[in-house]
């Protein structure tokens, strides 16, 4: 029996629209894993939805003078919409205002209130008297008395991340009516998470060990439990929400931390229930051999690592059917656009919708695997965006695609010619083919998407090498054997491209199989020759079409981010780019100085290709006796230049300090002339 696999993404609220960051943190990685464990014919369920209760939900409908429910089916239908055209392959993006949900998480709270581990409460809360109603903590802004932050919540700090007690903050004032609130004393029922905190501590520490969890996620919930854990009220003063399942609790509802995260299982139960299968939720929730994986953002660390296991830890207590625990919480960083932060208020950044009526879906998809902020926060650049599209998707795997069918098409009758006699280029292409899909895999299924990206686009480069090297524009007059064989392994590797390529970009990968007029084939298969000799071929299309200035230009100056672009283009480059620079290790044979000048210093060099001529303007931190045999590197490719009438074939790389003072970059004795430097 396969192990089953049960993947949850974070329930976005339904009270505005999914922008760029929400996908790099806790949609796009979930998905390319997911697509990733179908290709490899995994019993593998997605599961996500809507978070469509709580404060703000209402202060949406309040802004909007309109009603919560009105708010949640406008945003609902809006992400979900996004999401498809995105190319999320949710099996449900379900919503928490479901009865199968209210029940899900009536039930929890009834399970925990009957076993008496729920604690009644009386506590101080805001309320605001001019419009005589309790305030929720997004409704109250004042300065959190841990860091000064001026924007804080009533019981939490979202920039430190501090927790506190409500008569803590500092300055509180109502979000509603702009008054200061008074603290007034009402009772709520409280989860006694402190109780947990041994057995948290030991299912982290277990469970990072084996699984390898992220180092950002680990120090997330050590700050938690060097706090030390505490009660937290899982009820509220609202009208809108989940509604307390007992007599004494008119007027409230359960808090949203509480009964969002339950939304992964009542999502669960409505999926199959729609398959006519209504029990085989619990064999993904209550199986233990089951792995579940929870990817989110870093801001939804503390909810996926801390409370929601410790409310399954609690049903697990008093319960025969046991529900499992999270095997990993990839949590992602922050993604940043242009510099800044994502803000709606201020106008900076955009959403998915908005963007999809603009550009494909997978170039996106593709620029933000390419770039994920896994480890450490990253930036959308316009800039970036149009680099990738058109360096890597159009020019590197567009481009070797274009010529190998315009190949089979023009010289072979659009058929997969038979190949004999291979060669030791073509063997060498058929043994990268082999490998690279367990390679990418294993980083996939390590949630180093970044990494497994970098891989895929490493193979279409060594694709265009072979295309290139195998020079079948020759061999199709000489030898046509010879040139068969280059197509037939072009043919080959499109396959295995079309394939590996799919969890990233599944609309180009569609429009690939459609090309080869064949089907993909599970995973560990797809590096092999899946192709039959005169197999016949679909039509050919372009995938990728070049992205002009204007369009990009157009989309900076609606931002007014002109400098901050300027800068990104000085300062950062595509890997392309960098990759065209060949440095070598080179040693000085001679230098002398040149006259009239008080910085060039002429230098005779011995590298790869004998010995060449190169101007450095080092002359006033090194005199020519200093620099004789030193092993030095340089840049290798670089058209030839005069300084002062002397011709310089190269650049010699150095470093300056702090002090404006050069020093030039020395290669390690263990590294010979004309070695590259990668």
């Amino acid at each position: 029996m396969k192990q089953k696999i049960l993947v949850t993404s974070a329930l976005p609220y339904a009270n505005g629209n999914i922008h760029l960051g929400h996908l790099s943190g806790a949609y796009l990685p979930a998905d390319i894993f997911v697509r990733y464990h179908r290709l490899n014919n995994s019993d593998i369920i997605f599961v996500c939805g809507s978070d469509e209760h709580g404060v703000p939900i209402t202060i949406t409908a309040d802004k909007e003078g309109i009603k919560p429910n009105e708010v949640i089916d406008k945003f609902h239908n809006a992400n979900k919409t996004a999401f498809e055209k995105f190319g999320m392959s949710f099996d449900i993006y379900s919503r928490t205002s479901l009865p199968v949900h209210h029940e899900t998480a009536q039930t929890f709270f009834l399970n925990f209130y009957k076993q008496g581990i729920l604690p009644q409460k009386s506590s101080m809360q805001f309320f605001d008297e001019k419009i005589n109603k309790f305030l929720p903590d997004r409704y109250i802004e004042g300065t959190c008395p841990k860091c000064g932050n001026e924007e804080a919540r009533s019981d939490e700090c979202e920039k430190c991340g501090s927790l506190y007690d409500p008569s803590e903050l500092k300055n509180p004032k109502s979000k509603i009516s702009g008054e200061t609130p008074k603290l007034k004393e009402t009772f709520h029922w409280y989860f006694p998470l402190g109780k947990f905190q041994t057995r948290l501590e030991e299912y982290i520490s277990k469970n990072s060990k084996k699984f390898k969890w992220k180092e950002n996620v680990l120090q997330y919930c050590k700050s938690w439990f060097n706090d030390g854990l505490k009660d937290r009220a899982i009820t509220r003063d609202l009208d809108w929400g989940v509604q307390v399942p007992l007599d004494d609790a008119k007027g409230k509802v359960l808090y949203v931390w509480f009964e969002a995260v339950l939304g992964y299982i009542s999502a669960t139960k409505e999926l199959f229930a729609g398959r006519n299968n209504p029990d085989e939720w619990k064999n993904y929730w209550q199986d233990g051999g089951t792995r579940y994986i929870a990817f989110i953002g870093k801001d939804n660390t503390v909810f996926h690592t801390i409370i929601f296991p410790a409310m399954l830890m609690a049903w697990n207590d008093n319960n025969p059917d046991k529900y499992i625990l999270p095997e990993n919480v990839p949590a992602n960083e922050f993604l940043n656009f242009e510099g800044k932060k994502f803000s709606k208020s201020r106008g900076w950044g955009i959403d998915v919708d908005e963007f999809l009526d603009l550009f494909p879906a997978d170039p996106l998809r593709y620029t933000l695997a390419a770039n994920l902020p896994e480890n450490k926060d990253t930036d959308f650049y316009w800039r970036e965006f149009q680099l990738r599209n058109n360096s890597e998707l159009a020019d590197i795997l567009g481009n070797f695609i274009n010529r190998t069918f315009t190949f089979a098409h023009k010289h072979f009758e659009g058929i997969v010619p038979p190949k004999s006699n291979l060669q030791q280029i073509d063997l060498n292409m058929l043994d990268l083919l082999e490998k690279y899909p367990m390679k990418i895999g294993a980083l996939i299924d390590s949630y180093k998407i970044k990494d497994a990206v970098f891989e895929m686009m490493n193979l279409a480069r060594s694709a265009n090498k072979y295309f290139n090297d195998s020079q079948p524009w020759l061999t199709v007059k000489s030898s046509k054997k010879l040139c068969a064989n280059t197509i037939n392994i072009s043919l080959q590797t499109i396959f295995t491209l079309g394939e590996i390529f799919s969890p990233v970009i599944p609309f180009a990968s569609e429009k690939i199989f459609a090309m080869l007029n064949a089907k993909p084939v599970e995973w560990n298969e797809c590096g092999k020759i899946n192709l039959p000799d005169n197999h016949q071929l679909g039509n050919s299309e372009i995938l990728f079409n070049k992205i002009e200035d204007e369009l990009i230009e157009k989309q900076t100056s609606r931002l007014g981010v002109a400098e901050v672009v300027q800068k990104y283009d000085v300062t950062k480059i595509i890997y392309d780019e960098f990759a065209k620079v060949d440095l070598r290790v080179a040693q000085i044979i001679s230098a002398e100085r040149i006259k009239k000048s008080e910085k060039l210093i002429k230098l005779i060099v011995n590298t790869f290709g004998g010995e060449r001529q190169i101007v450095a303007g080092i002359g006033k931190y090194y005199t020519p006796e200093e620099l004789a045999n030193k092993k030095v590197v340089i840049v290798a490719n670089l058209l030839p230049a005069k300084l002062m009438g002397v011709e310089s074939n190269g650049m010699l790389l150095a470093g300056e300090n702090k002090d404006g003072v050069l020093k030039i970059v020395e290669a390690d004795g263990n590294l010979n002339v004309g070695d590259k430097i990668k």
